[in-house]
């Protein structure tokens, strides 16, 4: 995926504090980043979505997708010791 097309995928991904309390949409609408990620994992197929979500766009479902990839790529991990592990249950 070329750079200019991530830049683009990423312009359809808005936070807004006023839209779904600030959680990350697809382009102002309320339609969450999470719902569409979910859904995916859940085997719904993209027709089904743009279907389920009028206005909703197959370069929506990639951003949604790309977002989540890069929050992933991101994360880190630390290793924590075992015996700190069990003293918190």
């Amino acid at each position: 995926m070329t750079d200019e097309t991530r830049a683009a995928l990423r312009k359809r991904i808005t936070i807004d504090p006023a839209v779904l309390v600030g959680k990350p949409v697809i382009r102002g609408m309320r339609i969450g980043v999470a719902q569409i990620v979910e859904a995916v994992a859940a085997g719904v197929p993209q027709s089904e979505l743009l279907e389920d979500y009028p206005g909703l766009e197959p370069e929506d479902i990639q951003a949604a997708l790309l977002y989540a990839a890069e929050l992933v790529a991101a994360e880190r991990v630390y290793p924590v010791a075992m015996a700190a592990w069990t003293a918190c249950l």
